[in-house]
């Protein structure tokens, strides 16, 4: 009969855990503090929608690049668009030759030529915000005050070393 009474107890027990392991569901930063405690205050979050969606996000296999040893995620961001062409037989080389240019003063800094038809592009920096872009453009415009009318800044997706 013990033994009958510590078998179902057992059982219990398992039973009693698989099932309060699968009703709690981890929250959010933001669903902890909004949660309604008592003798406590209320909180309310007020954001974007996708910021929401993000904290607590993994990482895909999506979100991240390997080059070599080098190991970057992948996030939308602002860059430096300096010059933009749809001459077919011009545009790509002066895009290469002014993105020369930039690398003699600006060595590290990363710089990306693409050709999205019919337009042929130079985009430098990799930044997470939009005033970071601009202070790169304000020193591009002095440095080479020829090309500053076709600089202005674009989202894109940028490349964070990790």
């Amino acid at each position: 009969m013990k033994r009958l009474l510590l078998f179902f107890s057992f059982f219990a027990g398992i039973v009693f855990s698989l099932t309060a392991q699968t009703e709690h569901r981890p929250a959010t930063i933001f669903d902890e503090l909004e949660s309604p405690g008592t003798g406590t205050g209320t909180v309310r979050i007020y954001q974007d929608p996708a910021i929401r969606r993000l904290v607590g996000r993994y990482m895909s296999g999506d979100d991240i690049e390997r080059n070599n040893n080098l190991t970057y995620l992948k996030m939308q961001g602002f860059r430096a668009q300096v010059f933009s062409g749809n001459n077919q037989r011009k545009s790509k080389e002066e895009a290469i030759r002014k993105e020369r240019m930039i690398k003699e003063l600006y060595p590290d800094m990363p710089t990306y030529v693409t050709y999205t038809a019919p337009f042929w592009k130079l985009r430098v920096g990799d930044f997470r915000s939009r005033e970071e872009a601009y202070s790169l453009i304000r020193e591009l415009k002095e440095a080479f005050p020829s090309f500053a009318k076709e600089m202005y800044i674009v989202k894109d997706e940028i490349k964070i070393p990790l």
